[in-house]
């Protein structure tokens, strides 16, 4: 019998690739200050400080009931978009996607990869908040499997977004881009304010809005536990096809 010791190059199977690869982008997410801030810390002190303080008055009920359903959309944002946004602009001008087109991982094996990551991150962020908000007192009334189908959704539709800014602008340009659609769709997405206070011209646009779609979708899952919201879902479904489509062919390595 003879063994053989030669090499035998050749590049991995592609699940084990994007695993990889999913896994290194979970770990450079948890290692980021500036992340961490965005993705937990900005979210948990805006449940507990909107909720304990009566600086908002969101209608008939209790404060944690109208904001963590909204928060939680809003950690989907801040993940999915602003987040994945920054980080993949500076890896393309930095070359690290660049490096990363010349290995075996395709294009569309680094896109599932990254919304692998955002996943994860996702899940502990979920985690978190809704303790937090059952600490607080929240009392969700609905069903998780409907909210889990919107986080999805909007997942999708904002980590297409955030690719596709990534992929056609500087990495300058995304940062100061990414913050500033961060701070308008956090004041006029429902996350804090209800979409009801807005002119009555301008709440069909917001409701269209992919944060609006996610908060007002999350609200009637979660707090009204009304069913499937029809609405907030074809909004994101609409949204996740199209900035999903552009992302694919606009996407560059460098």
């Amino acid at each position: 019998m003879t063994l053989d010791f030669a090499p035998a190059p050749g590049a991995a199977p592609l699940p084990r690739m994007v695993l990889a690869q999913a896994g290194a982008e979970v770990r450079a997410i948890l290692r980021n200050g500036e992340q961490l801030l965005l993705t937990l810390i900005i979210p948990v002190l805006l449940l507990v400080g909107f909720s304990l303080a009566p600086l908002v008055d969101v209608g008939a009920g209790r404060r944690v009931d109208f904001l963590a359903p909204g928060v939680l959309a809003l950690a989907v944002m801040s993940t999915a978009f602003t987040g994945q946004a920054i980080a993949t602009g500076f890896e393309r001008r930095y070359g690290v996607l660049k490096r990363l087109g010349a290995t075996p991982l395709s294009r569309a094996g680094l896109m599932l990869a990254k919304t692998l990551a955002v996943l994860a991150v996702e899940a502990l962020q979920v985690v978190v908040i809704v303790g937090v908000a059952l600490a607080l007192g929240w009392q969700p009334r609905g069903s998780f499997a409907v909210a889990l189908l919107l986080i999805l959704l909007g997942t999708a539709a904002f980590s297409g977004l955030g690719l596709f800014m990534a992929g056609v602008l500087r990495a300058e340009a995304t940062l100061a881009a990414a913050n500033l659609v961060y701070l308008v769709l956090l004041g006029c997405g429902g996350v804090i304010f209800p979409l009801a206070v807005f002119p009555d011209a301008v709440e069909p646009f917001l409701r269209a809005l992919p944060i609006g779609a996610l908060t007002t979708g999350l609200r009637t899952a979660l707090s009204a536990g009304e069913g499937l919201p029809w609405g907030p879902v074809v909004v994101l479904l609409l949204w996740a096809i199209g900035t999903l489509t552009l992302a694919s062919r606009t996407f560059r390595w460098e």
